[in-house]
């Protein structure tokens, strides 16, 4: 076994003792050319465990240099790029120990905050569209769930820096020398509403099921589950929701399932009789702050399904000039036309949201809870039951066993 250095081979002395024994042990001839050692020796032997833990003893002293390096580095505002990596939003040039805005990547920054704050879309949903849209990540990979949430989750870009993310006694936060791509407000927000969702949904659910999520049981306290089946009505699928207590798998409670219709009679009821519902959030500002460029994403699809239609044109001269054969040619036809699709439907969704504000942002909606709720969709319902009600506490009354809302728990925050 030839080596340059004893420390090349390793910096632990306790690896260094073992891997002298298996050398001993097969027979092998160990030597360094730096260090000119008899192994074979008492002596030699001796040397070789006195070098490895110099050598540990200068692997430990550089951790701790690197790590006061970084601490001390964060502390000060600036952030520490692993591999040279700058993150995703931000430029710096070489030799600048600060961080810019990227005013292109700023934007995606922005449109990700916006689908998952007022679109109310998933991180895999996010992942999928910027994917759809040709949109490159920090790394020019595809966009994932894991990369979304990362974003969302981020304090760098309300202008913050944090340090050790996965050593809790040493992790901490600070004001960073770069400036914000998103208002502190809008990322608070995001965040109550990530814990909220990992800590009730631990899924998604149907739109179906707007109660979901904020249920309670209230006899015993506990969260309430969806359940769903479809049934043929009149020679069509239908689709029932129902709510059951949590409380119940492990027979701690005797409160059976719900369906949705009832439960929505009962809330109908619970609004016509509270006193004051009025909600008149400052849904306008938020907007203002951070708002999805439609017309950017709009283009960026528009060019991708003019690509697509040359695409279609010279598959079909492949097949023409016999490139191809039928086989081949149906099947690539199928996955261009299937692309197609989806952009138009992009598009369409897009030109829908320039159109009219379907979003959870109609002022006249909200205004007046009570006299609108007919008005919004199950996907706004979901949407304001979320973002507003913690708890929504449900009974079924023992003697005339209709269902029973018996209090609301609205958002502290």
């Amino acid at each position: 076994m030839l080596v340059f250095k004893i420390d090349r081979l390793t910096r632990s002395t306790k690896d260094l003792i073992t891997l002298m024994e298996l050398f001993n042990d097969k027979g092998c001839a160990f030597n360094s050319l730096t260090e000119s050692i008899d192994t074979h020796t008492a002596s030699g032997r001796m040397f070789i465990k006195i070098i490895g833990i110099f050598a540990e003893f200068e692997r430990e002293n550089i951790i701790e240099r690197v790590t006061v390096a970084l601490d001390k580095k964060a502390r000060e505002g600036y952030i520490h790029s692993g591999y040279g990596l700058v993150p995703y939003g931000y430029n710096r040039e070489i030799g600048n120990r600060e961080i810019t805005i990227d005013e292109e990547e700023s934007r995606i920054v922005k449109e990700i905050f916006a689908m998952y704050l007022n679109q109310h879309k998933s991180f895999n949903a996010i992942a999928t569209e910027l994917n759809l849209r040709n949109v490159q990540s920090s790394k020019n990979r595809g966009w994932s769930c894991i990369a979304v949430k990362y974003i969302l989750g981020n304090p760098l870009y309300i202008g913050k820096v944090r340090h050790a993310l996965f050593d809790t006694s040493r992790y901490f936060e600070v004001d960073g020398k770069h400036e914000g791509i998103i208002p502190e407000k809008t990322f608070l927000e995001v965040q109550s509403k990530m814990a909220k969702m990992q800590k009730i949904i631990k899924k998604r659910p149907r739109e179906e099921n707007y109660f979901c999520g904020t249920l309670r049981c209230a006899v015993c306290g506990s969260k309430m589950t969806t359940h769903g089946q479809y049934r043929n009505l009149n020679e069509q699928e239908v689709y029932y929701g129902s709510y059951m207590c949590l409380g119940r798998n492990n027979k701690s409670c005797s409160t059976g399932t719900f369906g949705h219709n009832k439960v929505e009679l009962a809330f109908r009821e619970y609004i016509e009789s509270y006193a004051d519902f009025t909600v008149q959030p400052d849904l306008d500002a938020q907007a203002d702050e951070l708002k999805t460029d439609t017309g950017v994403a709009k283009a960026e699809y528009e060019k991708s399904l003019s690509k697509l239609l040359q695409k279609e044109k010279d598959v079909m001269r492949l097949y023409i000039g016999e490139k191809i054969d039928f086989e081949e040619y149906g099947t690539m036809l199928e996955i261009i036309r299937n692309e197609k699709k989806a952009y138009a439907l992009k598009i369409t969704e897009l030109e829908n949201i320039e159109q009219k504000d379907t979003e959870f942002k109609k002022e006249d909606i909200i205004m007046n809870f009570k006299e609108n709720w007919d008005e919004l969709t199950n996907l706004e319902r979901m949407q304001f039951l979320q973002t507003y009600i913690e708890a929504i506490y449900v009974l079924r009354e023992t003697d005339t066993r209709e269902i029973k809302i018996k209090r609301l728990e609205f958002h502290k925050n």
